[in-house]
């Protein structure tokens, strides 16, 4: 019999991947970038690498991988990411309805983003959601200074809501993400539309590929 659990009283959506489709798109100005600064990857590679990470933590494991980067690199290609971004990039499949269905039901959302307020500007603007969440529940590791896989970013908006972290649930596509709320005491689904799911769950995620399966997996 699958286990049960209550409703959450806190839904937290990481941004990138979760509420919108934007990262094949910062993935393709990465690999424009580091294929200048001397190295070439495919959209797997940089995906596999990066997803997940602050530009910090990207900046270190390409140089690591061979990346000759200058010392204002992440000035540079967060000015080339956030051009891209500004084309256009979609809501994920299924969020407007999901976000009706939790507004339905009364229980509070937010968004927590390794990614800067600068950049869900650009990528939630587009789609009607900045006014949604910023600021009062929008929650970026640039402005907190604590990333994930540390918990203190899911801690901090359980925090502000007022809610124990049992009761939250977190919706992630990446490992670091999915890392920090276990290491919150949080519930976490797993975002994995094109498969690669296998992680996520290895690391404490209950893996979903389509986001009409969350109303479900909360009993909502």
């Amino acid at each position: 019999m699958p286990k049960t659990f209550p409703t959450p009283k806190l839904v937290i959506f990481d941004c990138d991947g979760v509420l919108v489709d934007s990262e094949p798109a910062s993935n393709q100005a990465l690999i424009e970038n580091l294929a200048r600064h001397g190295l070439e990857l495919t959209m797997e590679q940089s995906m596999a690498y990066f997803v997940g990470g602050t530009m910090a933590g990207v900046m270190e494991k390409a140089r690591n991988l061979g990346a000759d980067l200058p010392a204002d690199w992440i000035r540079e290609v967060y000015a080339e990411t956030y051009a891209r971004l500004k084309q256009g990039v979609p809501l994920t499949p299924g969020i407007p309805q999901l976000l009706a269905r939790l507004d339905a039901k009364d229980i509070p959302v937010c968004v927590a983003s390794n990614g800067s307020e600068e950049k869900m500007r650009i990528t939630l603007g587009q789609n009607g959601l900045w006014d949604r969440f910023h600021p009062q529940a929008m929650f970026s590791a640039y402005s907190l200074g604590v990333a994930k896989p540390e918990p203190g970013l899911f801690l901090a908006a359980a925090s502000h809501f007022g809610v124990q972290a049992r009761d939250c649930l977190v919706i992630e596509d990446s490992g670091s993400g999915v890392t920090a709320a276990v290491r919150a005491g949080m519930r976490c689904l797993g975002y994995a539309p094109h498969g690669g799911g296998r992680k996520l769950a290895a690391l404490g995620a209950e893996v979903f590929r389509d986001m009409a399966e969350v109303p479900a997996l909360l009993s909502i």
